[in-house]
């Protein structure tokens, strides 16, 4: 069976009722909707650290699921709105910004003003954020699928990937992981790269009380070596779906804003592409779901370090 000859997901049920209660001891809650949700796609929610890489893993495997011949949306959930530069070689606007413009009267907006088609048919959406200081980025996720539920945007689509600001510091941030499936989290070998993993993942557990999302594995980026990952996951219970190096290769697609699959083969940039290409198939016929248990803050200080 080749890559190509994968089969189609049935679609995804719906979710069952569960008795409503608290994400976490103390917590304050962004709730979604609940008549709005991405019922067919297999949905990603791709988190890590600030600066590791999400948004190129996120458009290198969006174009992977795309050259598996699957129907993608990628969905930037970053003010800075450059998720999708890679895909679509420009900055696009946000679904904010054009909200504005029609004073959020949605009726107003046609599917073209705010997705944009990008490399191998990807379609990008920048959902973008409020401004500094005066609002929520998870009434800015909640809007923008709501937006695309309404234009029937999500109806044909195969794979949605979320590509998630930051860390996870708050209800907003981790409102994506209320419409995904599964949550992966894109890590390097050092300490604070695994720190932020830890508690990305002790949001995913939270999320998971009440939502369908599962950790679906991590993602080792811009490491040569990931013997500190590795001992880290087995200790909390997650595994390595992919490895990628430090590779000129990124940094030079980045400033030709391009994928990987774009640019002129080589052997690091050969190996890169048949890793996501591995990495999308993965995802796509596989069914991971790790139930990681994450260590206190002060258990990581003193699990992780070297001799």
């Amino acid at each position: 069976m080749t890559l190509l000859d994968l089969e189609r997901p049935s679609a995804r049920p719906l979710r069952q009722t569960v008795s409503r209660r608290e994400d976490g001891e103390g917590s304050v809650q962004v709730q979604m909707d609940p008549n709005v949700r991405i019922e067919r796609a297999k949905v990603f929610a791709v988190y890590g650290k600030g600066g590791i890489g999400k948004s190129t893993t996120s458009s290198n495997l969006s174009a992977a699921f795309s050259k598996l011949g699957k129907r993608v949306l990628q969905i930037g959930c970053d003010p800075k709105h450059d998720s999708t530069f890679t895909l679509t070689k420009q900055l696009t606007p946000t679904v904010i910004d054009i909200l504005e413009q029609v004073d959020f009267h949605t009726e107003e907006l046609r599917p073209e003003d705010y997705v944009f088609e990008g490399y191998n048919g990807v379609m990008c959406v920048e959902a973008g954020g409020p401004p500094a200081g005066t609002g929520c980025g998870g009434y800015v996720v909640g809007q923008t699928v709501k937006l695309l539920k309404e234009h029937h945007l999500l109806d044909d689509t195969d794979v949605v990937v979320f590509d998630v600001l930051g860390d996870v510091v708050c209800g907003g941030f981790a409102a994506p992981l209320q419409h995904a499936e599964r949550a992966l989290v894109v890590a390097s070998n050092d300490f604070d790269s695994i720190f932020a993993m830890n508690r990305i993942i002790a949001a995913i557990r939270a999320k998971s009380k009440n939502y369908e999302v599962r950790l679906g594995g991590m993602i080792a980026n811009r490491s040569d070596a990931t013997d500190e990952i590795d001992r880290f996951n087995a200790a909390i219970g997650i595994e390595r779906i992919a490895h990628f190096p430090i590779l000129d290769a990124v940094r030079k697609s980045r400033l030709k804003k391009s994928t990987l699959f774009e640019m002129e083969s080589s052997p690091e940039v050969d190996l890169a592409c048949a890793e996501y290409m591995k990495l999308a198939a993965t995802l796509w016929v596989g069914d991971k779901r790790f139930d990681a248990v994450p260590m206190k803050d002060r258990e990581v200080f003193e699990f992780l370090g070297f001799e």
